[in-house]
Order: structure tokens, then sequence, then C-alpha cells
């Protein structure tokens, strides 16, 4: 690869570098993915020409020559912005940023993180099993694409994760000549223009998708500093945007961003018009009259309410006499639909908690507060309405983007997860990524402890409270996972009546989520979390724990995908570490109760005298209920992907970059 290939502001790719739409069909799509799935994947390794110049280069650096490093790290980076990312100035580069890392942060790079590294320099997707060092990784590929002059973000889960990577990788930057940054939801406008500017930059995918939208509401939807000045729009530093350009995204958990939240829209806005308070109530108060199957139906699945003719019929009856927001009719009906899926398709403690502040969502991925995240429309003061919160106003659109959208927009586009290869034919359809297979460092000693599907709910936490009563009278730390706030919350109650000391985290303890997860590798400690997948904090073991055969984990769920769950076990037997892990799960758990009719369910719980559903019968019901979860997801994400075509067709018909 040539190094004008690389992409970086300046003449190839203009000031503010960025991919157009590519334009491919439906048809093409799917090509890349069947191509995908005719590939078996193996283990990768690095090519022996990057092997050998790393070799090279180490036995140079390890003679312990004055001042061979930082000749070193010049020789280096003239190379890589000469040669691009050939495979003999990366070698040698891999062998220079390894030593930066031992120097500062004291850390020597396994080879399986340097080739981590290389993956992601050659555009890869690399699965890397939970807690085999993907910080350190991503800093390694950070280090090279900004020694070769690509700007590059690294995007993780949040913004304490964000400050602690920048911090603890600053100094490693800083002796290969390079200067990072973090943008957090707390910096200022005013600071971000600079941050934005430094060769590696630290943030969260929310916040550098919101300024993103910013720039393009801001200037128009043009970036190209030419075209501004001709528009009278560059009167001045603060009309620059805030992100100069999509050049490189190294992303951490890539398979929770890209396809888990791909659909969720970052949404601009602003506060809407006062709003008609009386006339919200009221259909919530028509909506709570309403009778199920007669009057409306629920799908679930994509959280939407519908009124039958006879339930129409009955909301003119009740609003007749109403005017306002209640006029005319159709509207009459669309409130009362939104308070339907108020009242019926979400619940407190599952989709959403009451804090002192309002109506906060849950992010169903991870069980954390999604900050500054709202549904739209009415929806979200119907809600209020239901939990006696005073309804606010609600918000006006300015703009809003995907990250289905966003991140194709990137010139390079890479990352790491532990669960990658479940997705990777949808991956390389929806953005081109392939996925390769990062081999363990150390051989892994997990144990699997098999499923249990229990036909009742309370006998299901009966068995966990007993799987958590024996393995912490061993000596051993124990993780147990839940689908919702709620359920942690009441299996919280349950451990305590047990007399069972535990500490709970969940979307309300959210604020010291990382000091709670360091305790959890400690002997005999037991923690409820919600879905922890993602989370970012390694559970390190003390010498007790990992004496008496290490963390056991328990899954009192099961996930919509399957990679969920290996992300929730994953937890356990990390780095050569003991560790075990089982699923205890029941007939009324979310998922089944979604996909599989009452009556399946009830002949289910009928085969099962003893309380336990036959394993046979138990793999039936448990995989269906997940492939038809992952398909109608896969589903819904494609059916975004040919909107989101259409609209940038249409738009660019009109001469509109959106």
């Amino acid at each position: 690869m040539n190094a004008h290939a690389l992409p970086h502001p300046g003449l190839a790719f203009g000031a503010y570098p960025e991919r157009t739409d590519h334009g491919d069909s439906a048809l093409n799509d799917w090509l890349r993915g069947l191509a995908s799935a005719a590939q078996r994947p193996q283990p990768a390794r690095l090519p022996a020409a990057v092997r050998a110049a790393l070799d090279d280069e180490q036995s140079s650096l390890d003679a312990g020559r004055p001042g061979a490093f930082e000749a070193a790290v010049v020789l280096r980076r003239t190379a890589l912005m000469r040669d691009g990312f050939a495979d003999e100035p990366v070698g040698r580069a891999l062998a220079v940023v390894a030593c930066a890392m031992e120097r500062t942060v004291g850390l020597r790079p396994y080879p399986t993180q340097l080739l981590a590294a290389w993956l992601m320099l050659q555009g890869r997707l690399a699965e890397m099993a939970t807690g085999e060092g993907k910080t350190l990784a991503m800093a390694l590929a950070a280090g090279i694409a900004a020694m070769a002059g690509v700007p590059v973000h690294v995007l993780t889960a949040n913004d304490y994760l964000v400050q602690r990577d920048e911090a603890t990788m600053a100094p490693f930057f800083r002796a290969l000549g390079l200067i990072s940054g973090c943008v957090l939801q707390a910096t200022p406008p005013a600071d971000r223009v600079a941050i934005y500017q430094r060769p590696v930059v630290y943030t969260t995918a929310k916040e550098l998708g919101f300024d993103y939208l910013r720039d393009h509401h801001r200037l128009r939807g043009e970036r190209d500093p030419r075209l501004l000045r001709a528009q009278g729009l560059d009167a001045g530093r603060q009309q620059r945007p805030l992100v100069p350009g999509l050049c490189m995204a190294l992303v951490d958990e890539a398979d929770s961003l890209l396809l888990d939240e791909a659909c969720v829209p970052l949404i601009l806005a602003s506060r809407g018009a006062a709003m008609d308070v009386a006339a919200l109530q009221r259909a919530f108060d028509v909506a709570g009259a309403l009778e199920a199957d007669r009057d409306f139906s629920l799908v679930p699945s994509l959280r939407r309410a519908s009124l039958t003719d006879t339930g129409r019929d009955r909301v003119d009856a009740a609003v007749r006499d109403a005017g306002g927001w209640l006029r005319p009719l159709r509207r009459a009906h669309e409130l009362v639909e939104s308070a339907l899926v108020a009242r019926h398709l979400l619940h407190r403690d599952r989709e959403y908690a009451v804090t002192a502040k309002g109506i906060a969502l849950i992010d169903e991925l991870t069980g954390r507060i999604a900050v500054g995240r709202q549904w739209s429309g009415v929806l979200h003061p119907m809600v209020e309405i239901k939990e006696g919160v005073p309804p606010s106003a609600p918000n006006v659109t300015s703009a809003q983007i995907t990250y289905q959208r966003f991140f194709p927009r990137y010139l390079r586009l890479a990352g790491m997860s532990g669960t990658l290869l479940d997705s990777r034919h949808e991956l390389r359809m929806l953005y081109r990524s392939r996925v390769a297979r990062v081999p363990l460092a150390k051989p892994s000693r997990a144990r699997w402890l098999g499923e249990r599907l229990f036909a009742r709910e309370c006998d299901k936490w009966q068995a966990v409270i007993e799987s958590v009563r024996h393995h912490i009278a061993a000596g051993r730390p124990v993780l147990v996972g839940t689908d919702s706030v709620a359920a942690s919350q009441h299996l919280s109650q349950q451990l305590s009546a047990a007399g069972l000391e535990h500490q709970v985290l969940n979307a309300v303890q959210d604020t010291d989520e990382a000091a709670r997860v360091a305790q959890a590798g400690r002997s005999g400690t037991v923690t409820v979390a919600t879905n922890i997948a993602g989370r970012g904090t390694d559970i390190r073991l003390d010498d007790a724990a990992r004496a008496a055969g290490g963390l056991h984990v328990i899954a009192a769920l099961r996930n919509r995908a399957r990679r969920i769950d290996r992300q929730l076990t994953g937890r356990s037997a990390r780095q050569g570490d003991p560790g075990s892990a089982e699923s205890v799960t029941s007939l009324d758990d979310a998922l089944l109760a979604r996909t599989w009719p009452r009556w399946v369910l009830a002949g289910a719980a009928a085969l099962a005298p003893r309380g336990i559903v036959p394993a046979p019968l138990a793999t039936l019901l448990l995989a269906g209920a997940q492939r038809a979860a992952q398909f109608s997801d896969f589903f819904v994400r494609r059916q975004l992907r040919r909107t989101d075509r259409a609209a940038q067709q249409a738009f660019g018909f009109a001469g509109r970059r959106e």
C-alpha cells in the first residue's frame, strides 16, 4: 500500500477527508456476505515479512545503544509516511511501539497484541477474547497510524474508559512524538476544536456522532473550507468544523456499536413548543380504558401499538368534545397509540429508570443509564405521565444519523471485540469489514457447567442462590448476569433473605461501576449485574480466588444474540486464569415469552415434572428463540440500510448532503 492511500488532510483527500456513499446495491451487499460465509475463519498470523522486520528491529533496539530508541522513532515515522502500511515498515514500527509501551507504561506487549494491532492497521475487525489486552493493542495500532500521519479516533464505551485509557496511554504517545487528547461529555465546545486536531483522540461514539451532527447542522452540510468561505460561513474559528474529517476509527466492542446499536439514531434536537399537557393526560387515560386484542394490538419487537377499527371508534367517542392536540382525530389516534406503548411495552427498571432528574433511558445492552437520550415525539412525555413526572416538551429534530450510516463514512474502519466471528457475515455486508480471530496468549482453562431451563421463575432464582452459596463456600467469586434492573434488584432481595452478602451493579449504581467491578474478583465476593457485556473494566482475581478455581459466572438470562452471551460468560477464565460458567433460565424469561406462543411454553412446562425442562427441548426452545431474535434484528438493520440508501439518493438528487 502506498503512502498516498493513507487518509489524512491534504491534496489527495481534501481538507476534511470523508468517504461518500459508495452506492452499492443490495445485491452487492449479499454477495459480500456470501463470500464471507464461504470462508472458514482461521486464527490469524503475522506475515513472514512483518515478523522478520519486527524481529530485526527488536534486536537492534535490544542492543541498548544510547539514543537508539529515539533515532528509531524518527526513522520509522519517516518510513511510514513514505511507504504507508507495507509489511516492512509496519513490522519495524511494531517493534518500536512495543519498546515505547514497555518504557512508558511498563507493559511488554504479547505477540497476540502485536498481531491485533497489525490486523487493525489492515482495516480488519479483530476478535480478541475478553481480558487479552484490547486497550493496549488499540493504542499500538493508533500509535503506528498516527506516526504515518493518519488522524485516529479511538472509540470506547463511556467517558470513564475514555479518560482512563487516554491518561494511561498519553506517555506512550508522547514517546512517539505524538499528542493525544480526549473528548468527554463535559468538554466545552471551544476546547473540542483544538483536541480534534490532535493525532490521536479518545472519545465515545456518541460524543463524536453528535459533534459531527452539530457540524452538519451549523455548516449546512458542507465542510470544505473553500466552499465555506464562498458561502460566507467561514467568518472565524468558531465556524470551523469540530471534527476535521473521518480518516480512521478504531472501535472497541465493535459488534456492540456497529450492530446492536446500529439502528439507534443520534438525534440533534431542541425543545419544541409548549405542550398541551391536558390533551396528553386525556389520551393516556383513554388508552388505559382500552382492551388488548379487541381495541388494539401490540408488536413488542418494534415497540408499536396499533388501534383496531373498534379501538378507533372508542377513541373518537371518548374525545368527541375535546380540542387542542386531540384535533384532528388522526392526531388523537396517534397520541393514544403512543400512550399504549408507554403503558404496555415500556417497563420501569427495564427500559427506563426514574431518577431525581426524571425519566432516564436504560441501554438494553449494557444496563447503563443512557445519558442524554430520550424517546422521540410524545412517547417520552407519555412515560413521564405514567410515572407521575412533570412532562417535558417533545423534542424537535434538527439533524439525525445512525451509526450504520455514520461509520461507513470513515476512510479506514477497524476495531476489536471478544465476539465478532458470529456476526462476520453481516459486518462484511454492512461495513465491508473483514473479521479475523486473534489466538489466545495463554491456553484457556474455562469450564462450561451446562444450561438449565426451569419451568418457573421462582425455581430459577432458587437454583441461582444455591449455586452462589456452593461456589462462595469454596472461596470463589461469583458474577450473576441479569437482564434488567428489576431482575437484579429482585435477586438482591432474595440473596439478602438467604443471608448472602453481595454487591449490585446496574444502571442505578452506574457512577461507581469501575470500583464495583474491580472488587468482583475477590475470594467469596458475589456481584449481581445487569448485562455486563462490554463494560471494559477487568475483573482481576486475588490469589485466594485463583487458588479456589477462579471466577464463576451465572448467566440468569439468554440474550437476543449468542455473542452477547459469550461476552458475559467470557468474564471468567481470562488470561489463562481458571474459571467456569453456567446458564440458569426459566420459561417466563423475556426472550422466550416474546418468541414462543403461550401454548408452546405451557407444553414445555407440562414436560418438566421436576421443574426442569428436558435438555433437548430446552436447547430447542432457547436456540430457536435466539435465532428468531437475531434474524429479526438483522432484518431491521437491513431495512434501515435500504431506507438510508434511498434517503441518500433523494438528498443527492436535491443537491444536499443529508
